[in-house]
């Protein structure tokens, strides 16, 4: 029997509405079956629905499952500073005051206020180091010399992550890549500004795997980019990053290095308040 459940639509990495990631949340999860939330994950054509559920493990404050319309990830980053937004404002209070613990598919995901933004610690790569074997894939599906990727990298924390380093922002947005020869590939681009400038680095992302050709911004793309650059020494220990700016978008994500953890920060806009029936 369907019911009507709480739901909300934000927009994260954004403080200005219709500028970052669309998010789609079903606040009351509980009791729907696997089929039916990846049902409604194709049918909002996000780039990812999420349901909170209570959780399993007694250190988290709840559970949550991200679907993409091709399937379900143990992690997403803007799913999850979309999703503690959404459960802080519809009521739900922290076992510890000021930081949000979210269960996932990857364990444990901390959230915490930074400001007016919420940020979560990046969890560690599962796989990171070169990856010479992608190299020419990556390559063709970017259409660019190989002399041009700088790097190409693992940054895996879950969803399967590799990157791409280029000379510069402008390299960055200037591609045109071929979808077809990225079969496979969850592949994040990154590039430079000049200093002094509103951002520091320029970053897309491409998943046509999971029926997400170009995400407008990615937060488990720009944990893994973090913990990557800043470790190489080719990236500060606060910086920002700007994605987007190919759909028309204009996403920010605020990264801050403090003590072991990288906190990968952002603004969520509220946009959609009400009910859904599943």
């Amino acid at each position: 029997m369907s019911l009507l459940r709480r739901f909300v639509q934000v927009d994260v990495f954004t403080a200005e509405p219709l500028k970052g990631n669309p998010l789609a949340v079903v606040i009351d999860g509980a009791g729907l079956s696997d089929a039916q939330m990846a049902a409604f994950a194709r049918w909002t054509n996000l780039s990812e629905t999420t349901f909170l559920l209570p959780p399993t493990d007694p250190a988290a404050d709840y559970l949550v499952r991200i679907f993409t319309p091709g399937g379900e990830l143990p992690f997403a980053g803007h799913p999850t500073l979309g999703s503690a937004h959404a459960w802080l404002a519809s009521g739900g209070d922290p076992k510890r005051p000021g930081d949000v613990v979210q269960q996932c598919g990857v364990g444990l995901v901390r959230v915490r206020r930074d400001g007016a933004r919420l940020a979560f610690a990046a969890p560690p790569l599962r796989r990171s180091g070169p990856a010479p074997e992608l190299r020419a894939q990556v390559a063709r599906a970017l259409q660019l010399p190989e002399p041009d990727l700088l790097d190409v990298v693992w940054v895996d924390n879950g969803p399967g992550w590799t990157a791409a380093r280029l000379a510069d922002a402008a390299a960055v947005l200037a591609l045109r890549p071929d979808f077809a020869a990225m079969s496979g590939l969850k592949l994040g681009v990154v590039g430079p500004y000049a200093p002094r400038g509103e951002a520091d680095f320029e970053v897309r992302a491409f998943v046509p795997s999971l029926s997400v050709p170009e995400d407008p911004v990615t937060g488990s793309l720009n944990a893994g980019l973090a913990l990557w650059m800043q470790a190489a020494g080719l990236a500060p220990a606060r910086y920002v990053a700007a994605q987007g700016a190919a759909l028309g978008r204009a996403g920010r994500i605020h990264v801050a290095r403090q003590g072991e953890d990288t906190w990968i920060g952002g603004d969520v806009s509220p946009l959609i308040h009400g009910q859904v029936r599943l």
